[in-house]
């Protein structure tokens, strides 16, 4: 059974129009997965090619684990609010969360030798590396991804 926003949420028109869907979730793990779910059967069924798939789906993850963990401190009554689009060459999603919010430049760098048994800053990473552009507001409480797409089809 879907969550009653994400039954009601509005969504995208059969020919690809530039519309957001839009959904509101409490901050919890199981209702992210909902969205990533929904997020990725749409991705197959535009036959986005399996790189893309994962590549959306693994930051998508790290996003929602960041909004719900760091931004909204597993606070339940916090939502985490989520507006993405398909159109035929790309992925746009924006992830906001109730959370202060953050400086993206103060995150340490995961690659950095004193850094390396530290777990804080892995997840912008693979952010940044498996989509094609990453950016946050002037707050750091919300961070809008896009993934150009390679190609279609299965490959």
């Amino acid at each position: 059974m879907l969550l009653p926003e994400l039954s009601t949420m509005k969504h995208l028109s059969d020919d690809g129009t530039s519309s957001f869907t839009d959904v509101s979730i409490s901050s919890d793990s199981q209702e992210a997965r909902r969205v990533q779910d929904t997020i990725e059967q749409a991705l197959q069924a535009r036959r986005a090619h399996d790189h893309d798939v994962f590549s959306i789906r693994l930051a998508l993850e790290e996003a929602l684990v960041n909004a719900i963990k760091h931004g909204n401190q597993l606070d339940r009554a916090k939502k985490v609010h989520i507006s993405y689009r398909m159109l035929s060459d790309r992925f746009e999603i924006q992830i906001t969360d109730e959370g202060p919010g953050f400086d993206p430049a103060d995150v340490p760098d995961p690659t950095a030798v004193e850094n390396l048994e530290r777990p804080c800053g892995r997840g912008l990473m693979l952010m940044r590396h498996y989509m094609t552009e990453v950016t946050y507001n002037d707050c750091g409480n919300s961070v809008c991804m896009v993934k150009v797409f390679r190609g279609r089809g299965k490959k």
